[in-house]
């Protein structure tokens, strides 16, 4: 693999993760509420969601999930409904006065956790994505295990800079906002685009 092709890997992934998804949806609206407590433990399960993604498609799953239409709308209706779970949650939340504390019923650390490492692990397009995306940039004259281990790795760590920049930013937002008013009203913008973002996943259609 030359460095041509590698920067234009780079700069093609770098592109890709800056659209946000139903992934950053989710990390952009949760940060905006619980702050910047909530940094680390979204961006871990980003991590770690996209780490399990492309696992699953490079042992074969991303393919088998591009012509099975059984299997993509499986995945697809359990990350859909989901999404639409944590967005009517986080529409009915009342924030509360004062500095950030933990809410009855509010999210833990392993909540926000498990929240944005299921919405990640399993959106068929992510795991389909890695069958189509990465083998464009492996040299037939190069061992391949090798080149995705890098390609692998460099978009694991670009998705982790991308999800932790987002995160950041929305919690230095929340720690801005005082009013209870402005932060009720900001859980449910975050709500609705995480209901959006269940919509959109349960329109997805399988390439064809």
């Amino acid at each position: 693999m030359s460095i041509e092709i590698f920067i234009a890997y780079i700069l093609a992934t770098m592109l890709i993760l800056i659209i946000p998804g139903p992934t950053i949806i989710l990390v952009i609206s949760q940060a905006v509420t619980h702050g910047r407590r909530s940094v680390v433990p979204l961006v871990a399960g980003v991590f770690l969601g996209d780490l399990t993604a492309m696992t699953l498609s490079l042992l074969g799953l991303g393919a088998i999930m591009a012509v099975s239409a059984a299997l993509f709308s499986l995945f697809k209706w359990i990350g859909a409904i989901y999404l639409l779970y944590l967005g009517i949650r986080l529409w009915r939340m009342n924030p509360g006065n004062g500095s950030i504390h933990r809410e009855k019923g509010g999210a833990s650390p392993h909540s926000l956790f498990k929240s944005s490492f299921i919405v990640t692990a399993l959106n068929p397009k992510s795991i389909a994505f890695f069958v189509a995306f990465l083998p464009q940039f492996v040299s037939p004259d190069s061992p391949a295990f090798s080149q995705i281990l890098i390609l692998g790795g460099t978009f694991l760590f670009l998705a982790l800079v991308n999800a932790s920049l987002y995160a950041l930013l929305a919690g230095q937002l929340r720690e801005i906002i005082k009013k209870t008013r402005v932060r009720k009203w900001f859980n449910r913008c975050g709500g609705t685009a995480l209901i959006g973002a269940g919509i959109f996943t349960a329109g997805m259609q399988r390439s064809t």
